[in-house]
């Protein structure tokens, strides 16, 4: 991550989480359906438009979507209290300042995620309910540790363990973020939110959060595809179009309750709220299809 500049949504000037072969970055444009996959997108919503989860401006007093921030080793750690998960969560410190984005703002009063990716040591710092008060010190909930430049991104996680995210994933790598939209290719997975997940997960999650034990509803980790049969309208703008090709290429995988088709993203000014809205919002549920799921655990 050496390459990426510093500060608060900061562009990583084409630098990539994980490595090449990590299932973050895995070309999946032809893996084979899940013999359960319409069922399951039924469930989700085969009518329902993807919802652009990110924007400009603000929405109740916060920036719409995940916020990051980029550190180097200049940054001190901050001392880490956990309020509910610790014996789920990395110690720390984690070089977070106590002026650190919050998703929703300091006021905030949803997940108020925390990232920040320290570009020196390619190491990425998760927080979920997080509150800074004083003295280099924050509470969570719960935070993860994720080593970006290995395939063993969380060495000290273990399978049913949350993370700041409810499947147990890194949060960072599946952001849609504008600097790479607008250059045109997204080179990852994206991450989404159902509405009703089930009690169960996929690799690479690690964790569910639902009691529901229907296998039609999607578990934690499950990756979805934008059908090869979907032609995406030359009339979209360049961000949509990668946006939506990435989907193609290396789909989405399911990271949290929320929304149905929510895609998740980082705030930022040159987003337009009006083309996020209307050009993602008519790609439905019916363009999507369920990747085969190798390795569910319940």
């Amino acid at each position: 991550m050496s390459r990426a500049s510093l500060g608060v949504g900061a562009s990583l000037n084409g630098a990539i989480p994980f490595p090449a072969d990590n299932p973050w970055n895995t070309d999946i444009s032809a893996a084979p359906v899940d013999p359960n996959s319409a069922n399951i997108i039924a469930t989700i919503g085969l009518n329902t438009g993807l919802h652009a989860d990110f924007g400009s401006g603000t929405y109740n007093g916060g920036p719409i979507g995940i916020p990051y921030l980029v550190v180097d080793n200049s940054q001190a750690g901050a001392t880490i209290r956990f309020t509910a998960y610790g014996d789920e969560s990395d110690p720390g410190p984690y070089p977070i300042p106590q002026t650190a984005p919050i998703e929703g703002g300091p006021g905030g009063s949803q997940d108020r995620h925390v990232l920040v990716v320290n570009r020196d040591n390619n190491r990425l710092y998760e927080m979920f309910i997080s509150y800074p008060v004083g003295n280099n010190t924050w509470t969570a909930d719960s935070g993860a540790l994720f080593h970006l430049d290995s395939n063993i991104v969380r060495p000290g996680g273990q399978l049913g363990w949350t993370s700041a995210d409810a499947a147990g994933l890194p949060i960072f790598p599946g952001l849609v973020r504008y600097d790479e939209a607008a250059s045109g290719v997204i080179r990852h997975a994206l991450r989404f939110t159902v509405q009703t997940s089930r009690r169960a997960y996929v690799p690479p999650a690690t964790h569910f959060a639902s009691s529901n034990t229907s296998v039609n509803q999607p578990p934690m980790g499950m990756r979805v595809r934008l059908k090869a049969s979907y032609v995406i309208p030359a009339s979209f703008s360049p961000e949509v179009k990668a946006i939506l090709q990435a989907m193609k290429t290396y789909g989405m995988f399911v990271a949290d309750n929320g929304g149905n088709w929510f895609v998740s993203g980082a705030p930022d000014e040159r987003w337009n709220n009006n083309v996020l809205r209307t050009q993602l919002g008519s790609v439905t549920g019916s363009n999507f299809e369920v990747i085969r799921m190798d390795g569910l655990r319940q």
